[in-house]
């Protein structure tokens, strides 16, 4: 019976990761507890001992020897201690052994909640220090259940051996895609916090980290390094923009994203269901970063202003509701891509 409880302990580390100590411990208290249910008038005598090595598990009331006998919970008589020990006197401290057999049904259903309570906080401690690693980071996920009064979705994600379920808010959804049971998608992890039924893990596909991640997957030079991203403005499944500069003069880092024929770029427009993106070039020159922000629009001024971060550009008449865009998308963006608050004029009025 003992090896095959301890054999079992052994299996549920191999199938769950829970580690023998840690089970070991947690059954050690569940026994304990139980043992003392049992004989609450003895629990200040209670022990419980398990022998990983000789596989034994051994459960013990510990009691004084006395004569005469005055609280029999904690003391056992000298004929009682004798029949344990031939050798005990009055005053020693004799274990007398208690099967488990004897437990009542109560003290056996508490061992066995502590048990099972001890596998699940194991379990979720496994969980969230798995996802933990995976904070900001891009992990695939399959739709499981659309709900259809709020929007929300429900995501079965997983990372190395580790599956969960975590929920993505209609906020976080991009606008524009619509989801259905069994479609695989990528989400970004925003936050994993720990909570009474579990980690909960914050996922988000509006997040623009969810495109610097895309990119760093799409471009090797962006993963090795030699193309960096320095901002980014995302106004979801409408449009992004975002800025990129190279640290060896010889790479092109906006052809480097783009890609060849545009292949980087549009597997990750497809992933986010057709949202536009701007590549456009960092630089160091405030005025030459802002007039590129502005992009596709032509620019023929930029002056940075003397009140806080503001600054004046002037554009071709022709291009004043491309620089300005749809409802002021692109200024907008620029704006929040460098940084700046940027007022445009047409030529005719610089």
């Amino acid at each position: 019976m003992n090896a095959e409880f301890f054999s079992a302990i052994a299996d549920i580390e191999k199938e769950k990761g829970i580690p023998q100590s840690y089970m070991l411990e947690k059954i050690e208290q569940a026994l304990l507890a139980a043992l003392k249910k049992d004989s609450p008038a003895s629990q200040d005598c209670a022990r419980v001992v398990l022998d990983p090595d000789k596989k034994t598990v051994h459960m013990y009331l510990s009691k004084t020897v006395a004569d005469p006998v005055t609280d029999t919970g904690i003391e056992m008589s000298l004929e009682q201690a004798r029949k344990i020990h031939a050798t005990a006197e009055v005053g020693d401290v004799v274990s007398e052994t208690v099967d488990a057999k004897k437990f009542g049904r109560i003290a056996a259903q508490a061992a066995k909640q502590v048990i099972i309570q001890g596998i699940r906080e194991a379990e979720r401690g496994i969980v969230y220090d798995e996802f933990t690693s995976k904070e900001h980071e891009i992990l695939t996920g399959i739709v499981s259940r659309v709900e259809p009064r709020n929007g929300s979705v429900t995501i079965q994600i997983s990372s190395n051996a580790e599956y969960t379920e975590a929920m993505l808010s209609a906020s976080e959804r991009i606008p524009t895609e619509t989801l259905k049971e069994g479609d695989r998608i990528k989400v970004y992890v925003v936050e994993v916090r720990k909570s009474s039924r579990g980690p909960q893990i914050l996922i988000s596909r509006t997040h623009p980290g969810l495109v610097k991640r895309l990119f760093e997957l799409e471009v090797p030079e962006i993963f090795d390094g030699v193309v960096e991203i320095k901002s980014i403005a995302r106004e979801a499944g409408s449009r992004t923009k975002i800025a990129v500069m190279s640290t060896d003069p010889e790479v092109d880092p906006i052809g480097a994203c783009v890609g060849p024929k545009g292949g980087r770029v549009s597997s990750i427009v497809d992933e986010l269901h057709g949202e536009k993106i701007d590549i456009v070039k960092y630089s160091d020159v405030v005025e030459e970063y802002i007039a590129s922000a502005l992009a596709p629009s032509e620019v023929i001024s930029v002056t940075v202003l003397d009140e806080g971060k503001s600054c004046r550009v002037v554009v071709p008449d022709n291009q004043l509701s491309l620089a300005i865009g749809k409802e002021g998308q692109n200024v907008r963006l620029a704006a929040r891509l460098t940084g700046f608050k940027i007022d445009i004029k047409p030529e005719s009025q610089g």
